[in-house]
């Protein structure tokens, strides 16, 4: 029974051990293709040494990576890449944040990062980057998908306050209507409108059902407002 026991267990650890040594070997050869000056190669290298082992690449990245060299940009991509499609949204922020600090306005490094700050929960600084993103890409098609939603939820949330506040009046009086409609106007000078905006852009690029869906309500709204 022992002997057993311990052949198994030899054969459960096998894979793993092996799954190491070939991270290792390839993170070597990344190291002798960087040498060599053979950047596509180790790239190449290092995207399948991630595959076998993420963390043991990443310290790799850390600790043997000129940070100064051509490959070192393609290299923290290639882990951003992994982490956010591996849903590892942390690191991927990270590696993200890496790519920024070399390329502040690569559009691709910001909409990866956009991207991890929303799947962080972290929409409200994710609006910052979308929109950065648009002083660089006016038509960014992500960006205008974003920000246009983003307007209008935050719209929404507004006007559900304004009538849950208006119905809770028994009797209003004119001021208090005038109040409303006061509030009603405001947020679709702004919020709507804004959201409008973007989506007519993401409409002139591409045929989404859900953004017309949007921009049909958002009529019906100023319809009402209006009246």
């Amino acid at each position: 029974m022992k002997i057993l026991t311990t052949l198994l267990c030899c054969l459960f650890w096998f894979p793993f051990a092996l799954s190491a040594q070939s991270a290792e070997g390839l993170l070597q050869k990344v190291s002798a293709a960087l040498s060599a000056r053979q950047d596509d190669q180790a790239v190449s290298l290092f995207g399948q040494a991630i595959d076998v082992d993420s963390e043991k690449s990443e310290m790799y990245y850390w600790t043997q990576v000129d940070k100064n060299s051509n490959a070192c940009v393609k290299l923290a991509q290639k882990l951003a890449t992994y982490y956010q499609k591996s849903r590892s949204y942390d690191k991927a922020y990270l590696f993200y944040r890496e790519l920024l600090q070399k390329n502040p306005n690569d559009v691709n490094y910001l909409t990866g990062y956009a991207e991890t700050e929303v799947c962080r929960g972290q929409e409200d600084k994710a609006l910052q980057t979308y929109e950065k993103i648009l002083q660089i890409d006016q038509y960014n098609l992500a960006a205008n998908i974003f920000i246009g939603n983003y307007m209008y939820l935050r719209a929404e949330e507004e006007k559900r306050k304004l009538d849950t506040d208006f119905k809770k009046l028994a009797s209003p009086t004119r001021m208090q209507y005038a109040r409303y409609k006061d509030g009603l106007a405001k947020v679709l000078s702004t919020r709507y409108t804004k959201a409008r905006e973007y989506l007519q852009n993401v409409i002139q690029r591409f045929p989404s059902t859900e953004a017309q869906k949007t921009l049909n309500k958002i009529r019906l709204i100023e319809i009402e407002v209006n009246r």
